[in-house]
């Protein structure tokens, strides 16, 4: 057995070894390099904000110039961000559970703030995100990895209640006397299940308040007060326990909306040769507010072909909240534009719904021209998929049996001039070969079993009329076969009287 010796510093102490191949794994070296392997792996952390209402999240979010990711920066001592554990130089890998590494900038600054007073991050030390991109490791993996379990995405369902069932849903405790933790229990197919809910689900929220720390009895009253609707929270129990064990909030920016009556829209215009055909007033509601409110669409301008609605209330402009503009600053954001502007609107119902739920409106925005282009990609992708099933179909040879009837086999033969190969030219309605499923265009493959692609159409006459009053054609369509593909000279059909020229036959 050969072995070799080496030195080894620890601590500024020499201290000399012998290596043995199958010792290896006690060799202090070995032990060493594991140790700094280790400490070298990315190691993602889960940052909780919450904050009060007028308090800031106290931090930057900011992409630079030869720098990978969204950056965290100026983190404010003491403020919110630095006591929930984010550090300067962070790189922000998810947003709400939702993975934003290589999602644009101003769409992962939109949804921090529609998040409301509570958000959750996972972040990544920024030496670790930029060693891990060096060493190409998948920033998704990591993740996965690090979290261990899938977690499913709360639900937020809107119930109605229905005449005879009412709203279709009871709130037992899950251990008698604890607070917070109510189970659901559904009627079964009572408007609650309509609405998305699942029989175990967990409650987490109702109407806008956490039900963390209230009793059953509390709950109760709670429910009877709600009138003809509810929006809840829920989340399966499962999933609720993975949540608990990673420390992670369940949070309704985190939700897949159900039944939710009011949806804010993304609107998007193309400027016509009169403007984008709208007017913008700055008006108050009844509640003292006052509002940006799209009004008098144009007939056949680009507003009403979006969809635009009188009395619809402007949220954004090209992904910027106009919350805090005043009426100018959005009129030259719209005219900065050019040609195309985004606009994300919704009803004044649509937003009293979200702020009596303590939301933001944009949380769920549907964008209709993306949702009409996504739906026009599928109707193409099927479309195409339907012709190229139907081509693979039309390109297989067919085996077709004809019997003669009155009109003979009911089909005439065409050929190109000076080359082998013979096509179906002409059928007769109601023919033998219109009922076997011949078409024109097939080109003849093979004559009652005999094959005859590179015979002249005067020999395969000769084969048809050998067979009699019986004939099995195996052919296939034009598209399928190169021959005809390639034919650069169409078929003459030729008078009787021009018989030795004549490439038509008929079979009629």
């Amino acid at each position: 057995m050969r072995s070799s010796s080496g030195l080894v510093t620890i601590n500024g102490l020499t201290e000399k070894f012998t290596f043995n191949p199958k010792e290896g794994i006690d060799n202090p070296v070995m032990v060493i390099t594991e140790e700094s392997e280790s400490v070298s792996k990315p190691n993602p952390r889960l940052c909780v904000l919450k904050r009060e209402e007028g308090e800031t999240y106290a931090f930057n979010l900011r992409v630079e110039g030869g720098r990978e990711g969204h950056i965290i920066r100026n983190v404010a001592s003491g403020g919110v961000a630095e006591r929930s554990g984010l550090r300067d130089g962070d790189r922000l890998l998810e947003v709400n559970n939702c993975y934003v590494n290589d999602v644009p900038h101003p769409e992962v600054a939109a949804n921090i703030r529609m998040s409301g007073n509570q958000l959750c991050l996972l972040v990544l030390d920024g030496d670790e995100y930029e060693q891990a991109l060096s060493q190409g490791k998948d920033l998704k993996s990591l993740i996965r990895t690090n979290k261990g379990e899938s977690l499913n995405p709360p639900r937020l369902c809107h119930i109605r209640k229905d005449p005879v069932s009412g709203l279709g849903i009871n709130f037992i405790p899950v251990e008698a006397g604890e607070k917070g933790c109510f189970s659901v229990s559904l009627v079964a197919g009572g408007t609650a299940a309509k609405a998305g809910v699942c029989k175990g689900d967990r409650l987490v929220w109702m109407n806008g308040a956490a039900v963390s720390d209230l009793t059953h009895s509390a709950l109760s009253r709670m429910l009877k007060k709600c009138g003809d609707h509810i929006t809840i929270l829920v989340i399966d129990s499962e999933s609720e326990k993975s949540y608990i064990k990673q420390r992670m909030p369940i949070l309704p920016s985190m939700a897949v909306p159900h039944n939710l009556p009011h949806r804010a829209r993304k609107l998007h215009l193309v400027c016509g040769p009169g403007g984008y055909g709208f007017l913008l007033r700055l008006e108050r509601t009844p509640s003292g507010r006052k509002y940006h409110v799209l009004r008098e669409m144009d007939s056949g301008s680009s507003a009403e072909r979006a969809g635009m609605k009188d009395g619809e209330i402007l949220l954004e402009v090209n992904g910027e909240s106009v919350e805090s503009l005043d009426h100018d600053e959005i009129v030259n954001r719209v005219k900065l534009s050019g040609q195309q502007v985004s606009l994300a609107t919704i009803t004044p119902q649509g937003l009293d719904f979200y702020s009596k739920l303590g939301l933001s409106p944009l949380l769920f925005c549907e964008d209709e021209s993306a949702e009409r282009e996504k739906q026009n990609m599928i109707l193409s992708s099927l479309t195409e998929e339907l012709l190229k099933n139907e081509m693979d179909a039309t390109c297989k040879p067919r085996l077709c049996s004809l019997q003669k009837g009155p009109l003979g086999f009911g089909f005439n033969l065409g050929c190109v001039p000076q080359r082998p190969g013979t096509f179906i030219s002409q059928m007769a309605f109601g023919g033998s070969g219109q009922s076997a499923g011949l078409r024109v265009g097939d080109v003849v493959m093979e004559v009652n079993g005999q094959n005859v692609e590179e015979k002249c159409v005067e020999d395969v006459i000769m084969l048809v009329k050998e067979g009699g009053h019986f004939l099995s054609l195996l052919v296939m369509d034009t598209t399928g076969d190169s021959k005809v593909k390639q034919t650069d000279k169409p078929t003459r059909d030729i008078s009787d009287s021009e018989e030795e020229d004549k490439y038509e036959i008929s079979f009629l």
